[in-house]
């Protein structure tokens, strides 16, 4: 008996055959010994018949009794070790971004949901499936309702009628966006009569609160906004202050020159169950490209139509915003920035339309720019400016859950990949194929990382050394699978699941053991696999409560 390297407590038994065959351990006789059975002791054999005789206990067997006790005892200890081991993984990767229990097979459907999947408002302006994950259930509006789905089951859990006109959020894109949420809040009503309430993880609805019409006027068109607010916002200081300058559009879009004033934008958050006010900001115009100001971007929020007016097409006072759970997206003329939940502006440096702020799985944001010297800042989640760091820090797609949160950065001047903590800390410093950088995991003490050469390699998360390769340009069947990216990653902690896709459409599924590279399994959008995924399966996934579901416009399904 002995344990196995690298293994923990996971124990190793030689087993040997005895002459019946009963494959456990034994312990054998000398047998130079010749003593009789009737010697002190008693433990001979005896030449002239069986031994021992027919109904005596056997000496052998009191030797064997307290043996196989205690491999009991430890093989029972050591099973129930990493059954232990094993729940509380599966435990935890039900509350880790990108956590399914279990994605060491291919998957196959459980179960099925069919109906429509987002209002229609959304599904017609090309905002379909758009979720919600609420506490451990999956929740959508679906003709004038909101249903939550169960993940392991596709059951029901509760539906909620919605009124007139609804516009429930925040949601997010099932496999583009980020969809957890305390809760949602729901607008209902037609013209002046709009009125709020709010829906917990259990279906359960608050009292309705009627929206004055005044504040509309005062405030501005309300939204569902992040943590139980509604959002209002208005274009803010005198209309003297717009100054097109040299922008100018052509009749077919084309936009040129700067437009160099313009009003800013106050934002107004206020409780969605009382109408106090929680926080108000405003953020200030900034000299913006005119292609940034022309009215194809259109905008939901101010009320201006889709339609384009080609003999207008500077537009400084169309605005709109990308409303998430953790982070408030402002787009529009002179105004593109984020603000945090807690009503911080982030990205107010950024020249508009070079840059962009992100969320953090693990807390915190990110800004960076791409024009000029590449660089990023560091924020918490209050955000304050907690580091620098040169490049485009990115971090992992997903994570088991362990260890404290890692950034990856690209040197700009060579081929270099460095780590850091999401404060800006140093961890290391390695030399790396050239191209772009793709952080798909942290999993079990491996970094996954894709290049622009199309291989996926794990680094060692403490050093940065490589572990392992695999070349994503070929799959089991040598074929070569041209234009290969990773869009999505998923974990059980042990194996990742990447989601790709090709240059021409085509999607597919690979599993890889973390710690070595090995391909678990792999199944590609061409190959059809009885009750499994099929060609042209859908590549909008999401992971609610360590299930892994499949969301289209048209429904839901489990896969597991």
């Amino acid at each position: 008996m002995a344990r196995e390297p690298g293994e923990g407590g996971r124990l190793v038994f030689d087993l040997v055959d005895d002459a019946a065959g009963s494959g456990v351990p034994v312990t054998r006789s000398d047998p130079d010994d010749q003593r009789s059975p009737d010697d002190e002791g008693g433990a001979g054999p005896d030449p002239g018949g069986p031994w021992p005789p027919s109904g005596a206990p056997s000496g052998r067997l009191r030797v064997l009794v307290p043996v196989a006790a205690v491999l009991a005892v430890v093989l029972g200890t050591g099973l129930a070790v990493e059954g232990a081991r094993d729940g509380a993984r599966i435990e935890r990767m039900r509350d880790v971004s990108g956590g399914v229990a279990d994605v060491s097979v291919p998957l196959a459907e459980t179960w099925r949901w069919e109906g429509l999947v987002g209002s229609r408002t959304a599904i017609d302006e090309g905002r379909g499936n758009e979720v919600a994950v609420l506490g451990d259930v999956l929740v959508f509006e679906s003709d004038g309702e909101l249903v939550a789905l169960r993940p392991a089951t596709g059951e029901e859990a509760w539906t909620v009628p919605l009124g007139e006109d609804p516009d429930c959020g925040p949601f997010g894109a099932a496999g583009w966006a980020r969809t957890t949420t305390p809760s949602l809040v729901c607008l209902e009503g037609s013209g002046a009569d709009r009125a709020a309430t709010t829906v917990g993880p259990d279906g359960v609805v608050s009292a309705r609160r009627e929206l004055p019409a005044a504040d509309t006027d005062r405030f501005g068109l309300p939204r569902p906004g992040p943590d139980g607010t509604v959002l209002r916002a208005r274009r803010a200081g005198p209309g003297s202050a717009v100054d097109l300058g040299d922008a100018r559009c052509t009749d077919t879009g084309e936009c040129s020159g700067t437009v160099v004033g313009g009003q800013g934008l106050a934002l107004r958050a206020e409780d969605a169950g009382t109408g106090a006010e929680r926080w108000s900001t405003v953020v200030p115009f900034r000299p913006t490209r005119a292609d940034q100001c022309n009215n194809w971007l259109g905008s939901s929020w101010d009320g201006a139509g889709n339609a384009v007016d080609l003999a207008q097409m500077i537009d400084p006072r169309v605005f709109g915003a990308r409303i998430g759970a953790d982070l408030v997206q402002l787009y529009g003329c002179g105004i593109e920035t984020a603000v945090t939940p807690g009503g911080v502006p982030l990205g107010t440096d950024i020249e508009p339309g070079t840059g962009g702020v992100s969320s953090l799985v693990s807390g915190g944001y990110t800004e960076f720019t791409f024009e000029g010297m590449v660089r990023t800042v560091l924020y918490d989640g209050d955000g304050a400016v907690v580091g620098e760091i040169e490049g485009h820090a990115l971090e992992p797609g997903v994570t088991d859950g362990e260890g404290p949160g890692v950034l990856l950065a690209m040197d700009t001047a060579g081929p270099r990949l460095r780590a850091y903590e999401t404060d800006g800390t140093p961890r290391w410093d390695a030399t790396t194929r050239a191209g772009g950088q793709l952080f798909l995991a942290q999993v079990a003490g491996t970094m996954l990382v894709m290049t622009g050469a199309g291989d996926v390699r794990g680094l060692d998360a403490a050093t940065g050394e490589t572990r392992w390769v695999w070349d994503a340009t070929d799959d089991a069947d040598g074929r070569y699978l041209e234009d290969l990216f990773v869009s999505r990653t998923f974990t059980d902690g042990e194996s990742v699941l990447l989601l790709t896709e090709n240059g021409s459409g085509g999607a597919g599924l690979v599993a890889l053991d973390a710690a070595s590279g090995e391909v678990v399994w792999e199944q590609h959008g061409d190959a059809a696999v009885t009750g499994g995924i099929y060609q042209g399966f859908d590549t909008s996934l999401v992971a609610v409560d360590g299930h892994l579901l499949e969301v289209t416009p048209s429904g839901v399904r489990g896969l597991g």
